[in-house]
């Protein structure tokens, strides 16, 4: 009986037919450089993707919470808000925005509240115009970005 030994790194040889084709490689086996380069581009993806995170669901550094709200009388609709803003920073002065709703859930009116710099927590009062009847007021959102006309004296 003769025996034919394959050269090493072939494999073992296989019955032809009973195992179906071997799978042989084609093309060029990746480079290091590559799979470095690309481990690289991952982990700068995932920095960018985590401080993207951290500033769209981190904290906020300057937020308001409504406190009350009280319709106002007379000839044209009004409301009251009364907020209590917290910050990180209260030598900035902030600006935030308050609206109020009518029944149907719609904005019916809005106003910007300037904050000037105190406290680190500061509870202000603003009346805001309704062009309806207003069932009810709430803070929209607070920034350090203040407008040039509201912070003129």
């Amino acid at each position: 009986m003769r025996t034919e030994s394959a050269p090493p790194e072939a494999g073992p040889t296989l019955p032809e037919g009973r195992y179906g084709r071997s799978r042989r490689r084609t093309g060029t086996p990746t480079k290091r450089w590559q799979r470095v380069l690309a481990g690289a581009a991952a982990v700068a993806f995932g920095g960018v993707l985590t401080y993207v995170a951290y500033q769209n669901l981190g904290s906020t550094p300057i937020e308001a919470q409504r406190l009350g709200f009280a319709e106002q009388p007379g000839p044209a609709p009004a409301m009251s808000i009364t907020i209590d803003v917290t910050r990180d920073e209260p030598a900035k002065p902030g600006v935030c925005i308050v609206r109020v709703r009518d029944i149907s859930g719609a904005e019916s009116g809005r106003r910007e509240v300037y904050v000037p710099p105190g406290e680190t927590s500061t509870v202000i009062t603003s009346v805001v115009q309704s062009m309806t009847r207003p069932v009810t007021a709430d803070v929209f959102g607070c920034s350090y970005s203040v407008p040039e006309y509201l912070s003129r004296p």
